[in-house]
């Protein structure tokens, strides 16, 4: 009867397991962070290439100029707090109860959203239609902030579900993905070329 009982604790074991890491899964899918980090990164070419068109229109490398230095510290602010965004929801699923792990990442998601809509606010603002500057039309961007922080939200609550299905090791494995480079954003400097 003991191995009975042994081989069942295991099938279940092995099947919590894979069910928790099945790529694909809704429940593992972190694939939104590489999209949002894609959109965000996409706003800096379009932005300068807004400014470009009323820097040639005035004759003046100064809009271009210095509307660079301006989005560049938007995007700064931008950069760091997706990472401190990432890393806080790793924190709040690792190290909270149940309850403290769902207000934490509420929290921060409320946070970022903020950050994100800011930030869309500046660049919307910055690349209005302006038939006096030569602008014939809005700049549209992929970029929409409540979009985003609901999928990123769903996302990270799924996550948090599937490493509750973990083992310690496995669970800081599992969430330490949302930190590797892939889903770091790429510097200023180098979308602004």
């Amino acid at each position: 009867m003991k191995r009975y009982n042994l081989l069942i604790v295991l099938l279940l074991l092995i099947f919590n397991v894979t069910t928790a890491q099945k790529k694909g899964s809704p429940a593992a899918d972190l694939s939104i962070l590489k999209d949002t980090k894609s959109k965000i990164e996409a706003t800096v070419p379009l932005v300068i290439q807004h400014l470009q068109t009323i820097s040639t229109k005035e004759g003046d490398n100064n809009i271009v100029n210095n509307g660079k230095i301006a989005v560049g510290k938007q995007y700064g602010i931008l950069e760091s707090e997706w990472y401190l965004y990432r890393n806080n929801m790793k924190n709040c699923i690792l190290n909270n109860s149940s309850k403290k792990a769902k207000k934490c990442m509420e929290y921060h998601n409320n946070m970022f959203r903020g950050t994100m809509i800011n930030y869309n606010n500046y660049i919307t603002n910055l690349t209005r239609k302006n038939g006096y500057l030569g602008v014939e039309g809005d700049t549209k961007f992929e970029f929409k902030p409540a979009d985003i922080a609901t999928k990123l939200g769903e996302a990270y609550l799924n996550a948090y579900e599937a490493a509750g299905r973990m083992k310690a090791d496995q669970k800081r494995d599992f969430l330490g993905q949302t930190m590797s480079d892939d889903n770091k954003l790429t510097p200023y400097t180098q979308l602004a070329q």
